[in-house]
């Protein structure tokens, strides 16, 4: 099996960088947004090809199966199948236009403009993507962010660790992977109304502490970069998460 990565392009323009909480959601639903997509086009080609399947025994008695075209659905089920490592570059000006050229979805929060690529090869990226730099993503926020409501997605980051917003983007990623996962289709499709709106926001010590040993799902990293291997770094909070957890 082909080791694969999730690609996340977050635009940071030198006049006008986005806010680190805007980035962070923007990567967070953009990762819900590719899931959906993949698994919609996976449902569309088998109903394509039973559909064909049926023309052509009615024609010649021959099946017929039809090919992903874009190979989303299926470099997307290789990705899950291991290590779901995402991997945040920066782009800005030419750069940027060049990351829209490829095929991807882009999500705005705000003041944040982030695209998300199918899942490449580890070793094989688009030179487009390849070229981008990882470093350089130092983002702060003017302001504290609002408390999040009580039928929001939130993404609890630990309070305790230090990392940039580019690390910090793919950690929410993950989080929001964990909800879409454990999610069935009346969430996801109420989910879907809200456009897979989430909110990250970084827990007090004491409420980290109650979110991490509430049965949450949480995120552990691998620690390629930044913080240490196994280190917990978010906390995902949903409505259907909380069936069975005690209120924290």
């Amino acid at each position: 099996m082909t080791e694969r990565v999730l690609p996340l392009v977050v635009r940071i323009e030198r006049a006008a960088p986005p806010q680190r909480t805007d980035a962070l959601e923007a990567a967070a639903t953009a990762v819900v947004c590719l899931l959906d997509r993949a698994e919609n086009r996976a449902e569309n080609r088998a109903e394509n090809r039973a559909e064909n399947r049926a023309e052509n025994r009615a024609e010649n008695g021959a099946g017929n199966p039809v090919g992903d075209a874009d190979g989303w659905s299926g470099a997307v089920a290789e990705w899950q199948d291991g290590r779901i490592r995402k991997v945040v570059r920066r782009a800005r000006g030419a750069e940027w236009r060049r990351a829209l050229a490829l095929p991807g979805i882009t999500v705005a929060v705000r003041t944040a403009e982030v695209r998300v690529h199918p899942p490449v090869p580890l070793d094989d990226w688009p030179r487009d993507l390849a070229r981008l730099q990882v470093s350089g993503t130092e983002l702060t926020d003017d302001a504290a962010p609002p408390e999040p409501g009580p039928g929001d997605v939130v993404l609890w980051i630990n309070p305790g660790l230090e990392m940039t917003a580019g690390k910090a983007m793919a950690q929410a990623g993950h989080g929001a992977q964990f909800a879409w996962w454990g999610a069935d289709e009346a969430d996801r499709a109420v989910w879907r109304e809200r456009g897979f709106a989430v909110r990250v926001r970084t827990a007090d010590p004491a409420r980290w502490d109650a979110l991490a040993a509430s049965g949450l799902p949480v995120v552990r990293d691998a620690g390629f970069t930044e913080i240490a291997p196994g280190s917990a770094t978010v906390v995902a909070d949903a409505p259907w998460l909380r069936v069975g957890v005690p209120e924290v």
